[in-house]
């Protein structure tokens, strides 16, 4: 059996490595978890492996704000310590504080 350990946490901020964006993670699939039109849709050349983690990102761009699929390879961490400004983030998490933000809850 395989196990899959994901690089970043839930309330960590990330960039993606190619494209301006940035968020907070919020969720996160041990390996591509997505529809495969999804998948399809990304040029073949720049698909990623679906054996990695993929993450649910709140994301934000200098335009607008919205939800986020990325693969960990697509993924760098935001060392920036500038808070994301997605509107959905005091849904999930509380304060931005030491560079993430933290959970309301707690995870089993």
């Amino acid at each position: 059996m395989n196990t899959t350990r994901a690089k970043y946490y839930l309330g960590q901020v990330v960039r993606h490595r190619k494209h301006p964006f940035r968020g907070v993670v919020f969720d996160v699939d041990p390996e591509f978890s997505n529809t495969e039109e999804w998948y399809d849709a990304i040029p073949e050349d720049s698909r990623p492996a679906r054996a990695q983690p993929f993450y649910h990102l709140l994301a934000e761009n200098d335009q607008s704000y919205y939800v986020a699929y990325v693969s960990e390879q697509n993924l760098i961490a935001d060392y920036s310590g500038e808070p994301v400004d997605h509107p959905d983030i005091g849904d999930l998490f509380g304060p931005f504080q030491d560079g993430h933000y933290p959970l309301h809850f707690n995870m089993n």
